[in-house]
């Protein structure tokens, strides 16, 4: 089923706000960013509902520290694809980089296939939570970021609290207002730092949905009746349909050319 799922498949038009529905809802999960899901497990228990029992649940890490975690997760998910002969190769690589497009992308593919699979309809007795405990460690999606934001959140707050203290005791209230100053331009920055992140988001989606309406042209082109069988419009379909990452589809498309032109040649002589 997964090589059917071609680029053009309607599973990849499918936006971030859905995959995300999807994902907390089937899991019973709180996530709201793409990236949330980059460390692998998502994927992971995605595919152990759809197939209940077939990932090795306690192998797989929800509270990720480092890539090295996260890269572990995808292994034990190739495994589960090759063992489970789904022919889909995962670009780890770009993964674990918590880049929101490469993450929507694969998001999007595993949905299409979960969905192809009895037709979506998942095994009411599986219990996501219980499963996700199965490792021994305590499993939370967001763990490792709370974790990092709670040692963040606690150190600040332990120097506030220090300092409010020296401050009270030893400091003039003209030094309170510098550091108070001081966190506004930190907080500042902060935002503008966030409102240029979720700019370059925009961008990016508007960049892939600019390419797809030009993919979507280039095919509805190939469909016309009278050139849907011209050699070169059925070499860039095989193209376009070539299954994920295909490598040889651009090699068959210009065999496939050659032997048409070769063909042509020979009934003309």
């Amino acid at each position: 089923m997964a090589t059917n799922i071609g680029m053009m498949d309607s599973g990849y038009f499918v936006g971030r706000n859905e995959i995300l529905t999807w994902i907390n809802n089937r899991l019973q999960l709180n996530l709201s960013r793409i990236e949330e899901a980059a460390s692998g497990a998502v994927q992971c228990q995605m595919i152990d509902m759809t197939y209940p029992g077939a990932v090795p649940m306690h192998k797989v890490n929800f509270d990720v520290k480092t890539e090295y975690d996260m890269i572990q997760n995808y292994k034990v998910l190739q495994d589960v694809f090759n063992k489970l002969k789904i022919d889909k190769h995962i670009e780890v690589n770009r993964l674990v980089k918590g880049r929101p497009l490469d993450n929507l992308e694969f998001l999007q593919w595993l949905k299409r296939y979960c969905d192809s699979v009895n037709g979506g309809i998942m095994n009411e007795n599986y219990d996501p939570v219980e499963r996700r405990h199965k490792g021994g460690k305590e499993k939370s999606l967001k763990g490792s970021h709370k974790s990092s934001k709670s040692l963040q959140a606690n150190s600040l707050h332990n120097s506030v609290c220090g300092d409010a203290a020296a401050i009270n005791k030893n400091i003039a209230s003209n030094q309170g207002k510098i550091c108070v100053a001081a966190a506004s331009s930190d907080i500042r920055a902060f935002s503008k730092e966030v409102t240029d992140l979720k700019l370059s988001v925009d961008l990016l989606e508007k960049e892939r949905d600019f390419y797809f309406a030009k993919l979507r042209d280039i095919e509805m082109l190939c469909q016309t009746p009278k050139v849907e069988n011209n050699p070169m419009a059925v070499a860039v379909k095989k193209i376009l349909y070539a299954a994920d990452a295909n490598e040889s589809a651009l090699k068959e498309a210009q065999e496939y050319i050659c032997q048409s032109i070769d063909d042509g040649e020979t009934e003309e002589d």
